[in-house]
């Protein structure tokens, strides 16, 4: 059978492959500690499913206009405002079937064949294949543990040429948990404007940060509107997974075309959901703080565990819930040399450990590991990740 060349260029998710296969071994009765999925280990708060309960009540099953119900839209932008001091109307958000959707959408409305985007590395996995998708070339821009994984307004300058249409900017990052300061983002930012490229901030872990550090979107800053689309969701920040509902933000043109995009593929995101998610953006950030505060303390903890595996070196995350330990070092890696591709499938053969091979994110050697699970999980987790690394 002859495929597409579009889907031939692209890969079944990483994370979700790993996902599915620790889930077909837990079917099985086997007892996986599963450190591959990226999602809340939190139920959806109370009160936003009792929303969606009222949404089925009131009969609200219906189409809805394809960038979503207008409240809904309305309270992005006013959340937007109030979390960053950011300021969008309405006709310049779209509501979209999660985060994922938003970045294909932007990027499927602002790149051609043969364009150029550069995509700091260790990057989140669909990156590549979305851009392959779309027939862009990537531009790799390699962050090192040194700098904190950190992306430098130098290296974007240096690596733009002619075919240089835009930059993809995860902060706080996955796998990394790398965050980019405020004045960082804004050198990025004079950068993009100066030659002309578009910005493409994925925030979909801006709450979960560390050590004091607050919130901050590079929309809010000067002059960013005409040159920064925001990709959000609601899947990590309120629990909300499996309920599809993210976001974008951005000069209308660019919402315009993703809306005429959508309006052909998906149409509106599942309406239960929008008001659901109405309720959520409306309602009460406890659950939010909630969160943040008891992943800071699986953070520590997972970190003082993995400090004492020989050999095995990791950058503190700033924010999101995962850790990104280099395993180069470990003895097993040195008496028996492999790809982490390879080793993660050993360690969930051998000692029933989940993880996802750095090979995913553009950063052999390592393996992301998420803290987005309980803390028996995690110290049995690393008990048995820290005996695997130490067999010779």
């Amino acid at each position: 059978m002859q495929l597409a060349d579009r889907v031939q260029r692209i890969q079944l998710s990483p994370t979700a492959a790993v996902m599915a296969e620790a889930e077909r071994m837990a079917a099985d009765g086997v007892d996986v500690i599963n450190f591959g999925v990226g999602e809340p280990d939190f139920p959806t708060p109370e009160h936003i499913k009792q929303a969606a309960i009222e949404a089925l009540a009131a009969n609200r099953t219906r189409y809805t206009s394809t960038a979503g119900i207008y409240p809904l839209r309305e309270a992005v932008c006013h959340w937007h405002a109030r979390e960053f001091g950011t300021r969008y109307q309405p006709s310049e958000c779209v509501i979209t079937v999660g985060g994922k959707q938003a970045l294909f959408n932007a990027l499927s409305a602002l790149v051609n064949p043969g364009d150029e985007v550069l995509l700091p590395a260790p990057y989140w996995v669909s990156y590549p294949d979305m851009l392959r998708h779309v027939g862009a070339e990537l531009h790799v821009l390699p962050t090192v543990a040194e700098h904190g994984f950190r992306l430098q307004a130098k290296q974007v300058e240096a690596a733009i040429g002619p075919k240089t249409r835009g930059l993809i900017v995860n902060s706080p990052n996955n796998p990394t948990g790398a965050v980019v300061a405020e004045r960082d983002f804004g050198e990025l930012l004079v950068v993009c404007r100066r030659h002309g490229l578009w910005l493409l901030t994925d925030e979909c872990y801006s709450h979960f940060l560390y050590d004091g550090q607050q919130p901050f979107s590079v929309a809010s800053l000067p002059e960013a509107r005409d040159h920064v689309i925001v990709a959000g969701s609601l899947s990590k920040t309120f629990a909300m997974t499996g309920w599809r509902i993210g976001f974008a933000l951005g000069p209308r043109p660019v919402i315009d075309a993703m809306v005429r995009l959508q309006s052909q593929s998906t149409s509106n995101a599942t309406s239960i959901a929008q008001y659901a998610a109405l309720r959520a953006l409306t309602g009460p950030m406890d659950s939010v703080r909630a969160m943040q505060t008891e992943y800071d303390g699986r953070r520590r903890l997972i970190l003082a565990a993995l400090a004492q595996i020989p050999g095995l070196s990791c950058t503190p995350p700033q924010g999101a819930f995962y850790v990104f330990p280099d395993v180069r070092q470990t003895p097993r890696m040195i008496s028996r040399p492999t790809s982490t591709a390879e080793l993660a499938v050993e360690l969930l053969r051998e000692e029933r450990v989940a993880v996802v091979a750095g090979e995913a994110f553009g950063a052999p050697g390592h393996l992301r590991i998420s803290y987005a699970t309980s803390t028996d999980r995690i110290r049995e987790g690393v008990r048995r990740l820290s005996r695997f690394l130490a067999a010779c």
